[in-house]
């Protein structure tokens, strides 16, 4: 008896034969396109053409504690109601719907996937269609029905984000709400291990914040340039001893994180963040 192959349906959403919005590199039948498929490709830049992809990166990295209402799409919010990004969600939840029916969504969260942006699209779904109460521990292929959506087709592409940095986690318990043991407990870790934070503002400077480290504060900057153009011009900087944001500060190095480079400067502690203001 002849061996019948395995078929897929093909998800709706794109042409088969052009690449993959994803960026993985392959064609958009041989990943996204079809049902089921792609869970091991690695997104590089999993939040690419989104204005708000700094700020994104930030808060999925090291921005501590800090929320931002989620721009949807009037089509990605059906029954109208509004969807909360958060850094950290209690039990490191991937999403949460809370007694009055409002959605939490998870940043730092375990992932299951290389595309970051699928599982946070995933995790807006599986809220969106829960009940008040109902908690999403970790986000894998069978949340929403695993539907191929992502934050790009989600959100309104050219929103920011309007990002609220709280000083520690109590957020997550509202005021009218008893907290279970275990939250508590969990309340209190992540008050315990919070770092302050506060964003660096001035003229052309966005995604950028003051970290106290501890032994020594820093500024780091997601940034939006490509990353050759970016170390090209860091490097002329430090030829011409410019590289520094004032007396007291050092570049410290970069590091990448989802397809971005993120500068790190160390700080005089003793000056606080406001007196900070960024002049590469």
């Amino acid at each position: 008896m002849a061996k019948r192959s395995a078929t897929r349906t093909p998800v709706k959403g794109g042409n088969p034969r052009r690449p993959c919005p994803c960026g993985s590199g392959k064609r958009y039948k041989a990943c996204h396109g079809t049902a089921g498929g792609a869970e091991d490709v690695i997104v590089p830049r999993p939040f690419d053409g989104l204005a708000a992809e700094c700020d994104l990166v930030a808060l999925r990295e090291f921005v501590p504690s800090a929320t931002a209402p989620l721009p949807l799409a009037a089509s990605s919010a059906p029954d109208g109601r509004d969807v909360t990004l958060a850094t950290v969600l209690p039990l490191a939840a991937a999403a949460m719907v809370r007694a009055d029916g409002s959605i939490l969504v998870g940043l730092q969260v375990q992932t299951r996937s290389g595309d970051l942006s699928r599982d946070l699209g995933r995790a807006v779904r599986w809220a969106q269609q829960a009940s008040p109460g109902d908690v999403l521990p970790v986000v894998d292929a069978s949340t929403a029905g695993g539907q191929e959506v992502r934050l790009q087709d989600l959100m309104i592409v050219d929103a920011s984000l309007d990002v609220t940095l709280h000083r520690d986690f109590g957020w997550w318990i509202p005021d009218d709400e008893p907290a279970a043991e275990e939250v508590a407990q969990s309340l209190q870790r992540a008050n315990a291990a919070i770092m302050p934070t506060e964003p660096v503002t001035g003229e052309g400077v966005h995604a950028a914040y003051w970290v106290d480290a501890g032994d020594k504060a820093h500024i780091r900057w997601v940034r939006p340039e490509p990353e050759e153009q970016l170390l090209a011009a860091l490097a002329r900087l430090s030829a011409r001893d410019e590289l520094g944001l004032g007396e007291g500060s050092r570049y410290a190095g970069s590091f990448r994180a989802h397809g971005m480079l993120v500068p790190v400067w160390d700080l005089d502690k003793e000056r606080h963040a406001r007196e900070w203001v960024p002049g590469v």
